[in-house]
């Protein structure tokens, strides 16, 4: 398998990965108990209703469309992203010669 977005250290350990240098330790409990922990974290048993402006609306169904899912998965990834710490506001700091300054 030949990527040229690899840099040689990852392409040393694909090669050696793919050559079987390496032998899982994944033991059948721990493979359950992280499979448990995978479904119930993307379980979506909950709804939430909302009321959008129609600008935000139309806004997340062209930014849907463009990424090739459905608005609400869109919106759900959104919420998660921003509740997990992951989505930031990137208005809220701009970078001067590399140095990040806080806007006012």
């Amino acid at each position: 398998m030949s990527d040229p977005k690899l840099n040689s250290e990852e392409r040393e350990l694909l090669n050696a990965l793919e050559e079987g240098e390496y032998e899982s330790v994944l033991t059948d409990d721990r493979k359950r108990e992280l499979e448990s922990a995978a479904a119930h974290t993307f379980k979506r048993d909950k709804r939430l209703n909302i009321r959008l402006s129609s600008r935000d609306m139309i806004a997340i169904q062209a930014k849907a469309a463009k990424e090739g899912v459905p608005y609400q998965t869109l919106a759900a990834s959104i919420i998660h992203k921003y509740i997990s710490g992951s989505l930031h506001d990137v208005t809220s700091t701009r970078e001067t010669d590399g140095t990040k300054v806080e806007n006012a």
